[in-house]
Formats: structure tokens, C-alpha cells, sequence
């Protein structure tokens, strides 16, 4: 029984943190709210299609917020949100592969941006794996 805890706790601490980035993306659109990096690493060019952009990016922000609260709900509710769990960590690790479409290694692979691409690709699916193991050993 403490495994399951402790996998109830890492479930609603990775809900917390995929909702402080949401909220920064989703509060602060492209800039950000600068939570993470400063915010003048964009100039706008083009207003229109900047606003029209900026706001495609906090629908973004706000559905990572939601993913994030689903972990969150997930981590008090695990018997319930389980397969959910299993989807949206499966889900990440896909998305987590879309950022080899850059085909920008360089910045896929920075100090910047690996942490978070390992994460998604290695944390997530070891995250589905435990969230089926533990399934198992409820049964």
C-alpha cells in the first residue's frame, strides 16, 4: 500500500508542475508570463497574426492547465483516473515526439529543452508502466 502513495503523491506533484506551466503559457501567451525564461525573446512583426497566434497559444496554456489538473484529480481519485492517466501520459510521450518536427536537433537536444524532451519521452511511459503495475497489484 505505501507504493500506491507514493505513486499518488509523484502523480499530484507532476499535476502541479504541468499547471504552473500552463498557466505561464496559458496566463501569459507566447511571451509567457516569464516564469521560466524572460519575455523578450520575441519581436512581434506582424500585430494581426501575432495576437491571432498569441491566443492559439494560450488555448494551449489553458489545455495543459487542464491536463495538468486531471493529474492532480487523478492523484486523490487513482482507482477512478487511472486509465486516464495511462491516455495523458501516453499522450505527452507522443506529443514529446513532435519536437524532433523542427528538425532542429540542436535545439531539441540543449540544455534547454532535453530535460523536458527525456521527460516526456522516458518519465511519462515509466509513469504509464507504474500506473499499470500498481493496477495489477490492487486486483
Amino acid at each position: 500500500m505505501k507504493k500506491i502513495k507514493l505513486l499518488n503523491a509523484v502523480v499530484v506533484i507532476i499535476g502541479a508542475v504541468i499547471i504552473f506551466l500552463g498557466l505561464n503559457v496559458g496566463l501569459g501567451g507566447i511571451k509567457t508570463l516569464g516564469w521560466q525564461s524572460t519575455r523578450d525573446f520575441v519581436s512581434i512583426t506582424d500585430a494581426a497574426t501575432f495576437h491571432t497566434q498569441d491566443s492559439h497559444i494560450r488555448f494551449i496554456g489553458g489545455v495543459w492547465f487542464g491536463v495538468g489538473a486531471a493529474f492532480i484529480i487523478g492523484g486523490f481519485a487513482m482507482r477512478q483516473f487511472r486509465s486516464t492517466l495511462i491516455i495523458l501520459s501516453a499522450m505527452i510521450a507522443i506529443a514529446g515526439l513532435f519536437r524532433l518536427s523542427s528538425m532542429d536537433t540542436g535545439g531539441v537536444f540543449s540544455a534547454a529543452i532535453a530535460p523536458s524532451f527525456a521527460f516526456e519521452l522516458v518519465g511519462f511511459p515509466l509513469l504509464a508502466s507504474w500506473l499499470i503495475v500498481s493496477d495489477k497489484r490492487e486486483v
